[in-house]
């Protein structure tokens, strides 16, 4: 198969074929009413940030759970031996007995 043989058959066909200079009804109408109400949506700056919050939280949760999932099967979660007390103090132990350079 030729391809510029090919392209320039389609370049004939979509010549043949001019677009409407019509307007599609009640274009103007629908376009305004959108952008008003997405004028009046963006005005609302909480309402925007808590939409955009939720949209959010799902992956956030999903992520969350995949990597419990992961844990919890790799045997990461098992065999902690330390508490969170006793995590919390070594770590900051380990900052204070720290030799300073």
């Amino acid at each position: 198969m030729n391809l510029a043989k090919l392209q320039e058959k389609l370049l004939a066909a979509a010549r043949l074929d001019r677009p409407s200079d019509t307007v599609p009804y009640a274009f103007e109408q629908r376009i305004m009413a959108r952008l008003a109400r997405v004028a009046q949506e963006s005005a609302d700056l909480w309402t925007v940030w808590s939409r955009l919050l939720w949209r959010a939280a799902a992956p956030c949760l999903g992520l969350t759970v995949v990597l419990v999932g992961l844990a919890a099967l790799s045997g990461a979660l098992q065999g902690t031996p330390l508490t969170l007390g006793e995590g919390l103090e070594t770590t900051v132990y380990a900052v204070l007995t720290e030799p300073a350079d």
